[in-house]
């Protein structure tokens, strides 16, 4: 089982949308995902098409411990399970904030799904808290989305200090899979700028695979669907589809596999 969360403490820079389109491509290519909205604006619940019922459990009664991870998970329309969240995961941060051991909620909580999926993807929230936190404790590997401006690399460099840090605190495994650049417009002179300086300054921990500026897949979220089911031919599908294959081959060139992942997979 693979676990990757996608982070980045800057909001707008494509993260929810990384972490849908990404579950919705792993699972059209048969493997078993599961989504994690660790996000209290819940977009990545939104996003997958769910509206979360009035008592139905999410990750919020999960991080309270009065459920477990198995009662949360639901099924969604485009072959990836989710655990969901709502307005209730803000009040269960600050609930965790005065936990012992706080920094190992969740993965003790992904420790009962073991052999159960390929990937988890966790969509963490815009910001360097507890729940992010937790999630590059559980984390083998961290997708930090940036978008192409001028403030990207700053902001960058502070992320990757906090993630070396944790490692040296808590003694995590969590890696920097890869810098994927979103909201990609190649005819921004800015643009290309930042690129050719990631690439330079990270080389070959940045994806090849690029996300472009596209209108399809900014459509997409306020229909409560994946780009691949929105419109499956558009750029942004390809990319995200490209994007699943590219980490599915970091991933095992890593030697992050399991069991699971080398062997049968499913149609959804």
């Amino acid at each position: 089982m693979v676990i990757c969360a996608v982070t980045n403490q800057k909001g707008g820079v494509g993260k929810t949308t990384t972490a849908v389109n990404l579950s919705a491509a792993l699972a059209a290519m048969h493997y078993h995902v599961l989504l994690i909205d660790l996000d209290s604006q819940c977009n990545a619940t939104v996003g997958s098409g769910l509206v979360v019922a009035r008592n139905q459990v999410t990750l919020s009664e999960v991080l309270y411990k009065q459920a477990d991870i198995n009662q949360a998970v639901v099924k969604t329309n485009y072959g990836y399970h989710i655990v969901p969240s709502n307005h209730r995961l803000t009040a269960a941060e600050m609930h965790l904030l005065n936990k012992p051991e706080k920094e190992f909620y969740l993965q003790k909580s992904l420790s009962q799904l073991e052999n159960q999926y390929h990937y988890i993807i966790i969509d963490g929230p815009p910001a360097l808290n507890i729940l992010t936190i937790t999630a590059l404790v559980v984390a083998h590997s961290a997708i930090i989305p940036v978008q192409c401006e001028y403030y990207a690399l700053e902001g960058l460099a502070k992320l990757l200090k906090t993630i070396e840090a944790l490692k040296a605190k808590l003694d995590t495994q969590v890696a920097i899979d890869g810098l994927l650049r979103t909201m990609y417009d190649g005819r921004n002179l800015l643009t290309r700028q930042v690129s050719e300086q990631l690439l330079k300054n990270f080389g070959d921990r940045v994806y090849q695979t690029v996300i472009p500026r596209n209108v399809r897949l900014a459509e997409a979220p306020s229909h409560g669907m994946p780009i691949i089911a929105y419109d499956k031919h558009c750029h942004g599908s390809s990319a995200y589809l490209a994007l699943a294959a590219e980490l599915v081959r970091r991933e095992q060139a890593r030697g992050i596999t399991h069991s699971l992942l080398e062997g049968e997979r499913y149609a959804g």
